[in-house]
C-alpha cells in the first residue's frame, strides 16, 4: 500500500541532493540556482521528502542558524503534483519543532504568506527585487564614498560591521563569501569600514548581497563600484524602507521584478539595524 503523502518521511538533505533541489525549483518555475543551492546545503540544514515514485524530491526547506538569536528559513518548495495536500505545512512544522525556542525569520512570496501566517508568523516589512543593467550615468548621481576590493585582511572588520548591523554573529556565512562571491567591495573612511557589498553569480545575473552601508550615499557608491566587474545584469532585494536607494536604482536601469514579505516567528522584529542593512545576502539566508 503506498505511503499517504502527508506521512512521507522527512530527511536531511546533503550536497548529493543538489541537482534534485535545483530540479524541483525549476519545475516550480524558479531558477535552478545551483550555485546558491551549494551554499545553502553546506552552510544550512536542509530538509526534504522524496517522491514515492522515485522522481526526485517532493519538497524542500533550508534552515540557516545564527545561534540562539535567529534561524532563517528559505527555499520552501513543494512539487506541483503534490501541492495543497498538507506537505508544505508538515515540513514547516517539522523544521519549527527542530528550531525549538529559537526565533525564526523568512521572506515570504505572495503564495507562501498564507501558510506562514497560519503557522504563527507575522509580517514586519517587505523587500523589493529589482533587476537590470546599471546605466553608465549612474555614477553621476551616486555617493562619493571611497571603495576598494576587499582583501583577506578586511575579513575581521567586515565580520565586526556585519555583526553590528545584522544584529547577530554570522561569521560562518561571511567566511564563505570570498569563495562564493565574484566580488566583495568595501567602503572606508579614515581607515574605518563604513560598508561592504558582495556580488555573486546566479544563473545569468550577479546578485548584490549582502549590502551594508553607513548611509544611502555609501550604498550607491558600493553598487557603482561593482558594475565594472561584471557584464551581467544586477539583481538585488532591497528593504522597501530604503526608498531613496530604490528610486535611484529604478531611475538608473533596474526594474522591479517582485516583492517579498519579511516575516518572523517568536519575536517582534528582525534583529539589527535596518537603516544600514540595505539588502540581504539572499532572501533564503537573510
Amino acid at each position: 500500500m503506498p505511503t499517504p503523502l502527508p506521512e512521507l518521511p522527512i530527511r536531511r538533505l546533503t550536497m548529493s541532493d543538489l541537482v534534485s533541489c535545483a530540479d524541483l525549483a525549476e519545475h516550480r518555475g524558479w531558477p535552478r540556482e545551483e550555485h546558491k543551492w551549494g551554499l545553502l546545503l553546506t552552510a544550512g540544514t536542509a530538509y526534504g521528502m522524496d517522491d514515492p515514485a522515485g522522481k526526485g524530491l517532493v519538497s524542500t526547506c533550508v534552515a540557516t542558524s545564527y545561534g540562539p538569536g535567529l534561524t532563517t528559513l528559505g527555499m520552501v518548495l513543494v512539487a506541483e503534483p503534490y501541492a495543497r495536500q498538507g506537505i508544505g505545512r508538515r515540513l514547516m512544522r517539522h523544521v519549527l519543532e527542530r528550531t525549538g525556542a529559537t526565533p525564526v525569520g523568512l521572506y515570504a512570496t505572495q503564495n507562501g504568506r498564507p501558510l506562514y501566517e497560519q503557522l504563527g508568523f507575522g509580517a514586519v516589512g517587505r523587500s523589493e527585487m529589482v533587476r537590470g543593467r546599471l546605466d553608465a550615468g549612474a555614477r553621476a548621481g551616486a555617493g562619493a564614498a571611497a571603495t576598494r576590493p576587499a582583501t583577506a585582511e578586511d575579513l575581521s572588520a567586515i565580520v565586526r560591521l556585519d555583526t553590528e548591523v545584522f544584529g547577530l554573529d554570522r561569521t560562518h556565512m561571511i567566511a564563505r563569501l570570498p569563495a562564493f562571491a565574484d566580488q566583495i567591495r568595501v567602503a572606508e573612511e579614515d581607515g574605518v569600514l563604513t560598508g561592504y557589498a558582495a556580488a555573486w553569480p546566479n544563473v545569468n545575473t550577479h546578485v548584490i548581497g549582502p549590502l551594508i552601508a553607513r548611509d544611502t550615499a555609501t550604498a550607491k557608491s558600493l553598487i557603482v563600484s561593482l558594475a565594472p566587474g561584471t557584464d551581467r545584469p544586477f539583481r538585488t532585494d532591497v528593504d522597501e524602507r530604503h526608498t531613496e536607494l530604490l528610486d535611484w536604482l529604478r531611475a538608473n536601469g533596474l526594474e522591479t521584478v517582485s516583492h517579498n514579505t519579511m516575516m518572523v516567528h517568536g519575536l517582534d522584529d528582525l534583529p539589527g539595524d535596518w537603516t544600514r542593512r540595505f539588502a540581504p545576502l539572499s532572501v533564503a539566508l537573510g
